[in-house]
């Protein structure tokens, strides 16, 4: 079944040194443009992360220090990839909760300011487990009858991804073949800064994620404790988030003003 798109589809995976989403880096990102005529453009970088990357997680996708010590970093890179994927919906494996905020991440410490509040994500993985509940590998045996092959390889899973949900759509005659509704279908929660720190509750009101304030409003809390903003700022947590709470805390003093 050929998906119904309005507007490019960009398939991606990240290779990274780990998965802390502030602290970690890409080592490795391949996108797969699936344009609504149905052709497709492809791309794929090697990253210079600034960091070195650990042997465990060398292990796991190939990439060593020596491949990309003469690679351009991702600030280097930024503004081809944003240029690329922009005005895009975004979709993966396991996307959401990874993929999508580590990028987000990069994007903000390049000091490109992606706007994602218009764009739809898919996540695969959330569709498989629903249906399924199995890996990426045992997906694409599943649906395709393919084995994958250079798996924890960017453009390989890329690629995958983008098969599984192409058999997805044949296979189950309820999910409908556009954006709107896979994106509603493959969302776990519904969050205002993917990392899930700041999540909408049944209102649609944003409320906390986490913490001593989790299922409370956030302006309620930025307006009783004005030292909270301050710690979140200061510590460990996503550029994005830090972003989002900001702009929630200046709309709220121009509103008292």
């Amino acid at each position: 079944m050929k998906l119904e798109l309005t507007k490019p589809l960009c398939f991606f995976d990240l290779e990274t040194t780990g998965t802390a989403i502030s602290k970690d880096r890409i080592v490795e990102m391949a996108v797969l443009k699936l344009l609504p005529d149905g052709s497709q453009e492809k791309k794929e970088w090697r990253v210079n992360p600034e960091q070195p990357i650990p042997e465990e997680a060398s292990n796991v996708h190939g990439i060593t220090n020596e491949m990309v010590a003469d690679k351009p970093t991702f600030k280097a890179l930024s503004k081809e990839i944003y240029s690329f994927i922009q005005g895009c919906d975004l979709a993966g494996y396991n996307s959401d909760r990874f993929d999508i905020p580590l990028l987000v991440e990069e994007l903000l410490r390049a000091e490109i300011a992606f706007d994602f509040k218009n764009i739809k994500t898919v996540d695969v993985q959330t569709i498989f487990h629903k249906m399924e509940a199995r890996t990426l590998a045992a997906a694409l045996k599943f649906y395709c009858s393919k084995e994958l092959t250079d798996a924890h390889t960017a453009q390989a899973d890329t690629q995958a991804t983008h098969d599984v949900l192409l058999a997805q759509l044949d296979r189950y005659s309820d999910l409908e073949p556009n954006i709107d509704f896979l994106n509603a279908f493959s969302t776990r929660r519904k969050t205002a800064d993917f990392a899930g720190f700041v999540v909408y509750d049944k209102k649609g009101e944003m409320c906390f994620g986490f913490g001593k304030h989790k299922g409370k409003k956030v302006t309620d809390i930025l307006a009783q404790e004005p030292g909270y903003f301050g710690w979140v700022l200061n510590a460990d947590f996503p550029r994005y988030t830090k972003k989002i709470l900001t702009e929630i805390r200046l709309q709220g003093l121009n509103t008292k003003s």
